[in-house]
């Protein structure tokens, strides 16, 4: 079951690439007191996830503006969205849900991914992007089917400068 609107935002721990190497990420102590932007996406080295988070990151400033962190999560390991990261210029912090267990929870896991094109990999995250008040409450949700489709980032930052 998807995440709704006015859902209190599950728990995680997942990993980070950091530069002193691995480090664990929980949502709670990131999330609590500060308005966040979490952005599941599929697969990091494909053209989709490369544009959006590169454009999220050319745009971090304005979330910053906005009062509010960001973070991708995909299935990757994390030393692939690091090589990934440094090789696009990506400096959302990236976290791994290797397991996929995080994006079963949250709801935002494809059953087989693109199985038109052959790429019948369970688990791979839906794109997805789910604003995250300080108290940890969702204030918005939106989940795509479609992986081609970016979530409404005018839609974002207009929830984020009202929580502001």
């Amino acid at each position: 079951m998807t995440l709704q609107t006015g859902d209190s935002a599950p728990d995680f721990t997942l990993t980070s690439l950091g530069q002193d190497g691995p480090e664990l990420v929980t949502l709670s102590q990131i999330t609590s007191g500060k308005n966040t932007l979490l952005l599941f996406f599929p697969m990091a080295f494909t053209g989709g996830c490369t544009t959006e988070m590169c454009d999220v990151s050319a745009s971090l400033d304005r979330y910053t503006e906005l009062g509010a962190q960001v973070f991708g999560v995909s299935g990757d390991n994390p030393f692939a969205q690091a090589a990934w990261a440094e090789k696009e210029g990506i400096t959302v912090p990236l976290l791994s849900d290797y397991e996929h267990q995080v994006a079963q929870q949250w709801g935002v896991a494809y059953d087989s991914f693109l199985p038109d094109k052959n790429l019948t990999m369970g688990g791979v995250t839906k794109r997805s992007a789910f604003v995250i008040d300080g108290e940890g409450v969702i204030r918005y949700a939106e989940v795509n089917d479609n992986p081609g489709q970016n979530p409404d980032f005018e839609a974002i930052q207009s929830i984020l400068a009202g929580l502001s």
